[in-house]
């Protein structure tokens, strides 16, 4: 069967946000987060990356959920699993210098999430921008975050960007 319309286009995932334009995106869980996850929905917002020229989604669920799902959608799938009881300082550098990898690659167009669109992706994100040198304070990189998404961080969040400054995770430059 083949789609036509505008659900050959799929499903823009849910609170989907541009971080860096054109390069690095956010949202909720393809499908949804757990309770709510569904298998359909997940299926259109796959389409929807896919079909948007995303190149990478990158897990930072605690489980490989849905990495064969990405897999057979023809999108390739990264697996960061970022615990609730990690020790956070090494989980926080592996996670932004896999990123500050990809996002050097002009041929590159990163779709990340957690299992909500909430404080724990915020906070990364909030940190990644600090750790690329994008941005120089632990403010103005949460201010930057709650613009783009409409949102508040709260403790959880500013716990990565507090993390990320007190560790001195910033990138290496040449």
């Amino acid at each position: 069967m083949t789609l036509r319309g505008k659900w050959a286009q799929g499903l823009q995932p849910r609170n989907f946000t541009w971080i860096i334009k054109d390069r690095l995106a956010a949202a909720e869980r393809p499908g949804g987060f757990s309770r709510n996850h569904r298998k359909v929905r997940r299926q259109e917002e796959l389409i929807w990356l896919r079909s948007n020229g995303f190149t990478r989604i990158v897990s930072l669920l605690d489980s490989p959920h849905n990495l064969q799902a990405y897999a057979e959608a023809g999108l390739v799938g990264e697996h960061l699993p970022l615990g609730k009881h990690d020790e956070l300082v090494p989980r926080l550098h592996a996670i932004y210098s896999r990123l500050a990898k990809w996002t050097d690659d002009p041929e590159e167009k990163l779709f990340i999430h957690q299992e909500e669109f909430g404080d724990r992706l915020l906070g990364v994100l909030a940190g990644y921008l600090l750790y690329a040198g994008l941005v120089e304070t632990g403010p103005h990189a949460i201010g930057i975050i709650e613009q783009l998404t409409n949102r508040t961080l709260g403790a959880a969040g500013r716990e990565f960007v507090s993390a990320t400054l007190d560790a001195g995770l910033r990138r290496k430059t040449a």
